[in-house]
């Protein structure tokens, strides 16, 4: 398996293939609305802003695994994050990261990049990078900020 083989089902109800995102640079984050790393939104479409047209995909996954951080429906969130971050990044609906009811790209993820702590998410806003070739090359901790990421992002596009 790799990352091209997986599914999953964006804001709008259309469910997307990883593989359309071949030949991309792609990150994968698990987001929350109420969270201490929230404004890491900010971060991350400042991102996108600047390498979208390198070939950067951004693809947030909101979960409320982790102090009940995305409680609200997928309608809201989408809203909020609109609003207040002006996220232009694909979104995908709520999903779970860890347990038996993780989604299974995170479940491929987790495994492909362990963190500090075994191969759970610890919290929000975990950031996974992926090489055109559909490979996991780095896993950043939640307190990673964005711009922290650019050297490893410049490096594979």
């Amino acid at each position: 398996m790799n990352f091209y083989d997986f599914n999953a089902v964006k804001m709008n109800g259309q469910t997307v293939s990883m593989a359309d995102y071949k030949d991309k640079v792609v990150i994968v984050v698990n987001t929350a609305s109420k969270c201490g790393f929230t404004p890491q939104f900010a971060g991350l479409e400042e991102l996108y802003d600047n390498y979208k047209d390198k070939g950067l995909e951004i693809l947030g996954f909101p979960t409320n695994q982790f102090g009940r951080g995305d409680a609200a429906e997928n309608e809201k969130i989408e809203e909020f994050c609109q609003l207040n971050y002006g996220v232009k990044f694909t979104m995908f609906k709520k999903i779970q990261v860890n347990g038996g009811d993780a989604h299974p790209l995170f479940k491929f993820l987790k495994k492909e990049a362990r963190g500090a702590v075994g191969n759970s998410i610890k919290w929000n806003f975990t950031k996974f990078l992926i090489n055109r070739e559909g490979i996991v090359t780095e896993r950043f901790a939640p307190a990673t900020a964005p711009k922290e990421m650019i050297q490893g992002i410049e490096k594979i596009l």
